[in-house]
């Protein structure tokens, strides 16, 4: 039987299946989720909206149930639980609390929530608005609950809207290990009044190849601790031993050695400051290191990892409400595995590889569940050799990022371009892929990016979910502006639906094929192919087979495809060719074929010199019915009046060519503006579009500064 993943829609549930011998996406968690949207309330259901910088944008399947003072919202419980945790935003500077009933009966406990670790603003990032709007509390119910039972929330003192309800069956708080040395016989203050710095340092130092154990209380650590290998650090469970530290472990080298297991650590980070470390961990835990069964929260980054980190393994973790990175391998990690962990409201990439000073090595991010990244991407790779990404749940990216990206970005130097294989597999993006307000144009729910540099490293693409990406599904682009090429990309097996524009969003010069791609529910059209600059080449895609749904092409690159518009017919009188992908057989120094179709009539292209006969070919993007050409020469009287020879060409394949006008002199003078008009004969369209140059009197090799196709004769 196929297996079966659950993702968290909208209202209710999607159930998705992927291949039978490909593994589920996302991670094994121990609670399960339940919408607000789709429960019972006496408050008012808000969204969906994607537009940045809304309340609605940040929540996850962009709804959320607002609740004045006094009103409610009332969960069926989904299995078993004697806990919940409770995602949720409160208007800037307010406080107040939810008030919990279970079954109509109202507990003595009550749930505090806050905007203090809220509204997060960071000026300096090009395109950020205010963000991280929603927040996450916990609490032990006191008693248990089971599947159908009835859990609500009402609001007192304070306006909430609630996100999202996550309900679980927390165990009993373990034991202390045999041999182990407790921070509370070191006088560490398990009431959390007191500070225990002191006491976890002397509990590691007595440790050393053992195990330093946290009995279930709230500890207050005022400093980081440093120092740290060959150590366990070991807690009773992340819901029972609870450390309140905004620098854990901060250290930029350690022998390894180092497991830290089953506690919490909640930090107090209200404002992203770049410059503070304050991280669970910052610099280095050595190698053959672990984190497991943590529970990280209120912190800048769960794990900002540099210097010696070889074969770490973080794995069952939750990261929740970071005001930057869930986790950024650093620069120099070596066969890291991050897999099965869960990422909640994150304020920058959630997961995230940057090959600054040193390359990432042979890592990967395996079996992950992200939800709301609510600034950049849910996982971004930045450079590295040998990189896998496989199995992993993201959705509800929001702004300035995509569901995955696969990126030259370096940021800083030096950086370590993408190298070696980059594979991607098995993953399921929802509701992935955000508008960029820097390009103000969308980004797509994958995105491949040459943005420093070309990307040349192998990238595979494989067994891809895209779920209702609100603008494309995959996007090849050189962000920096730049035109660096994107090659050596191929994509096989993805099941895209009800994306809002385009399958394939191709804005860069290079190459991908595309294997077994089925869509359904396309919003305006299959293919966007408007590299930019225009100059810089055009994107080739070939078609490997098996490919459905997505075969049109937008036809316009001067307007940008809207969510749900559909392909426009295009205005008769425009000009197909400006900024489509254009070709030759040759050029000369910088004038690409591109600067024929870049709306310049000063830029030109020009063929490699004494080489008779050239072809200068664009893709128009759709097969057309063109019946005539405006060819010009830069309009300075320094070109001289000339003729070329030339013979119009076309074709619907870019394989088998048609003559459609024959082999003739056509004379450019400036003193007609060096233009010159060829008329085309009635007969069947063409997609490609191709000018033969044979001879030209002023200088030896075919030269266009625009060649402009209509419809109009």
């Amino acid at each position: 039987m196929p297996i079966i993943t659950v993702v968290a829609l909208s209202v209710g549930l999607l159930t998705a299946t992927a291949p039978t011998a490909h593994a589920a996406a996302g991670a094994t968690l121990p609670f399960t989720s339940v919408e607000a949207e789709s429960a019972t309330t006496t408050g008012t259901r808000i969204g969906p909206d994607h537009t940045q910088g809304t309340l609605a944008s940040e929540a996850s399947g962009r709804q959320a149930v607002r609740l004045d003072a006094g009103r409610r919202v009332e969960f069926t419980v989904p299995r078993a639980a004697n806990a919940v945790n409770v995602a949720h935003s409160v208007p800037d500077g307010q406080s107040g609390t939810l008030n919990v009933y279970v079954n109509g009966t109202r507990l003595a406990k009550t749930l505090p929530v806050t905007s203090k670790y809220s509204y997060i603003d960071t000026s300096w990032i090009p395109g950020a608005r205010t963000h991280h709007f929603f927040d996450n509390a916990r609490l032990l119910l006191g008693q248990n609950v089971q599947a159908g039972d009835k859990v609500a929330f009402e609001a007192a003192g304070a306006q909430v809207t609630v996100d999202v309800a996550d309900f679980e069956q927390v165990a009993a708080a373990a034991g202390q290990p045999a041999g182990s040395v407790s921070v509370t016989s070191k006088g560490a203050d398990p009431t959390g009044n007191g500070d225990s710095t002191q006491a976890f340092r002397d509990a590691i130092s007595a440790a050393q190849g053992g195990v330093v154990w946290i009995p279930p209380g709230d500890y207050r650590l005022t400093s980081a601790l440093s120092g740290v290998q060959n150590v366990t650090l070991q807690g009773a469970g992340s819901w029972h031993s609870v450390v309140h530290s905004s620098r854990f472990i901060d250290q930029s080298s350690s022998l390894g050695g180092v497991h830290i297991k089953d506690f919490a650590v909640i930090g107090e980070v209200t404002e992203r400051v770049d410059s503070n470390p304050d991280n669970f961990v910052n610099g280095s835990l050595g190698r053959g290191s672990s984190v497991s069964g943590m529970w990280l929260q209120h912190l800048k980054v769960g794990l900002w990892l540099m210097g010696d980190n070889d074969n770490l393994v973080v794995e069952n973790n939750r990261f929740l409400d970071m005001t930057a990175d869930g986790l950024n391998l650093n620069g120099n990690a070596r066969g890291v595995r991050v897999r099965n962990n869960f990422l909640r409201n994150q304020g920058d990439d959630a997961l995230a590889m940057w090959s600054l000073y040193a390359p990432d090595t042979n890592s990967s991010f395996e079996n992950n569940t992200i939800s709301q990244p609510n600034l950049a991407n849910g996982i971004a790779i930045y450079g590295g050799t040998d990189i896998a990404v496989k199995n992993n749940l993201v959705s509800d990216t929001n702004a300035l990022g995509s569901g995955i990206a696969i990126s030259n970005q370096k940021f800083l130097d030096p950086f370590s371009p993408l190298a070696g294989s980059i594979t991607v597999d098995g993953n399921t993006l929802v509701r992935t892929g955000a508008m960029n307000p820097n390009w103000n144009h969308p980004m797509g729910a994958l995105r491949v990016d040459s943005y420093d540099s070309a990307i040349n490293a192998t990238v595979t693409i494989t067994n891809t979910t895209i779920t209702d990406s609100p603008y494309s599904a995959f996007e090849f682009v050189s962000g920096g502006g730049q035109g660096y090429p994107v090659r050596n990309v191929a994509v096989d097996g993805a099941t895209v639906r009800n994306t809002g524009t385009v399958v394939v969003q191709a804005e860069a010069q290079g190459a991908a094929t595309f294997r077994n791609v089925t869509a359904t529910g396309v919003g305006a059209a299959g293919v966007y192919n408007c590299p930019y600059p225009a100059s810089s080449g055009a994107f080739a895609l070939t078609d490997g087979g098996g490919n459905s749904g997505w075969s049109t092409t937008w036809s316009d690159c001067s307007t940008w495809p809207q969510p749900g518009q559909g392909n426009p017919d295009p205005d008769p009188n425009r000009n197909l060719a400006k900024g489509r992908p254009a070709t030759a057989t040759s050029s000369q120094d910088v004038y690409t074929p591109g600067k024929a179709v870049d709306g310049d009539a000063n830029s030109y292209w020009e063929s490699t010199n004494n080489a008779f006969p050239q072809s200068w070919t664009v893709d128009l993007g759709s097969v057309e019915a063109v019946r005539r050409l405006v060819l010009k020469l830069p309009p300075s009287s320094a070109w001289g009046a000339r003729t070329q020879t030339l013979t119009v060409l076309g074709s619907t394949d870019n394989t088998t060519y048609t003559t459609v006008v024959g082999a003739q002199g056509y004379r450019f003078d400036p003193a007609t503006g060096n233009t010159v008009t060829v008329s085309l004969p009635s007969g069947p369209g063409l997609r490609y579009l191709r000018l033969s140059v044979s001879a030209n009197t002023g200088w030896p090799a075919g030269q266009f500064s625009e060649v402009e196709a209509y419809q109009t004769s």
